[in-house]
């Protein structure tokens, strides 16, 4: 089992910025990638960013050049630095972890308002 803990979401203004953070716990020695997925209002869940054990990272069409995805090994922390931000960028952001037995886990979600 993997626990994960996000936090960092608010309100920020449009162009502003904000770093979210996922703490994982339990069995971490499992997980093979970690990463960012986002829900709108009336829109289905989708595919933020992640970033792979090995340092790989991967990033949607529409946060590249302005989000960034890091870790922190020795807290077993994941960070999205989103700068730049958008209106459309407005969502619950959930923490994703994926294990080598290709089980699927998940944050609780924090909420990413952008308005002026």
């Amino acid at each position: 089992q993997v626990q994960l803990v996000e936090s960092g979401g608010g309100l920020v203004q449009p162009g502003g910025s904000l770093r979210l953070s996922c703490a994982a716990s339990g069995n971490i020695f499992s997980i093979y990638a970690m990463g960012w997925y986002r829900q709108a209002p009336g829109k289905q869940r989708e595919f933020v960013a992640h970033i792979t054990s090995g340092g790989s990272t991967n990033y949607a069409d529409s946060v590249k050049g302005r989000f960034t995805i890091s870790r922190d090994n020795a807290k077993n922390t994941v960070y999205l630095q989103m700068n730049s931000l958008k209106p459309e960028d407005a969502a619950v952001y959930y923490c994703h972890a994926l294990t080598t037995r290709v089980d699927n886990y998940w944050g609780q979600g924090t909420q990413v308002t952008v308005s002026s």
